[in-house]
């Protein structure tokens, strides 16, 4: 597995509608491996791979935001209160840190609360950088942050910040390097803005207009402790997704998939997710309609800074792509 690859993208900045950074190292990766790159109006990266021939138009899908922070307002100590990129749970904020866009570090604290049997909130929470008043804050309202999270590797588990959905894009990467012949028109869309509402998915497929779409994202599981039940586990293979909180997979591509990972003789998983979605769910929607679904990376710990996934269902999922993708 190429760590070195999974560690550029995990940790370069990249919160959503600031994606320029991750998607310069996305192109440098892709460009020798495609037939045609270019940049969406809303910044998403198009790789487009020809065909053999006689095969479909198919758009592959996997997002290169990530979750992050935002300044809403400096207080007069200098400690700064923020607002989400994208979807975050105060607990997995309080003590970690974030780095802003402009390299300035930050530790998240919360304030003291008379109530603290509650949940706290992010009106809670503030980042302190180090100032001692607003006039000395290197940071102002509106600039974007990142979490802070290294790659680590313990045994086959990996883990780091981002893994949602950078890992998705690895596998992506890994597989147009794989794929040495297909028959079907490959569109390898690396998207903005996932984690606030799945427009760079949405706006690039319609452009597309592809007859089949399939993203590649994380997914829960449901093997911790006094976890919500879910039929998903770390090192069980990649998943296929039945349903999750925004969409049915169509019956054509999960087919499809299921039939790849058999062919290859390939662990995997089906997928129901009962809250939230995917970049599949966006494009299912585009034109006339898109028959969509995912593969999807078993990711425990999802929107924290530690998230973790399994080496050989990474290593899986770009087999079952590379598998599907060729007939």
């Amino acid at each position: 597995m190429n760590l070195d690859l999974l560690e550029k993208l995990t940790q370069t900045f990249g919160p959503s509608g600031y994606e320029d950074a991750i998607r310069d190292v996305i192109r440098q990766e892709v460009a020798p491996l495609v037939d045609e790159v270019r940049v969406d109006p809303l910044g998403s990266l198009v790789a487009y791979r020809k065909g053999t021939g006689g095969g479909q138009k198919i758009a592959l899908a996997a997002h290169m935001d990530e979750i992050g922070v935002m300044a809403t307002y400096v207080e007069e100590q200098g400690y700064v209160r923020f607002t989400s990129i994208g979807g975050l749970r105060p607990l997995n904020c309080v003590g970690s840190r974030v780095r802003f866009a402009n390299g300035v570090v930050g530790v998240v604290s919360m304030e003291r609360r008379d109530d603290v049997n509650s949940m706290p909130a992010l009106q809670h929470l503030y980042i302190d950088v180090g100032a001692t008043s607003r006039e000395d804050c290197p940071v102002a309202v509106g600039d974007p942050g990142q979490f802070i999270g290294p790659l680590v590797r313990q045994g086959n588990r990996l883990v780091s910040k981002t893994m949602d959905d950078r890992v998705g894009c690895y596998v992506l990467i890994e597989a147009l390097r794989q794929l040495k012949e297909t028959p079907h028109e490959v569109y390898a869309i690396f998207s903005t803005q996932e984690e606030i509402g799945l427009a760079g998915a949405r706006t690039s497929a319609f452009r597309v207009d592809p007859d089949m779409a399939i993203s590649i994202d994380v997914t829960g599981t449901g093997d911790t402790p006094k976890a919500h039940p879910m039929a998903v586990e770390l090192g069980k293979g990649p998943a296929i997704k039945v349903k999750d909180g925004g969409m049915i997979a169509h019956p054509l591509v999960r087919d499809k998939l299921v039939a790849a990972a058999q062919e290859a003789g390939l662990p995997y998983q089906m997928e129901i997710l009962l809250g939230g979605s995917t970049d599949a769910a966006a494009m299912q929607l585009v034109r006339a309609g898109v028959p969509s679904g995912c593969v999807s990376i078993p990711c425990r710990f999802i929107h924290s800074p530690s998230e973790m996934v399994d080496a050989a269902d990474v290593e899986n999922a770009i087999t079952l792509l590379v598998t599907a993708l060729r007939v």
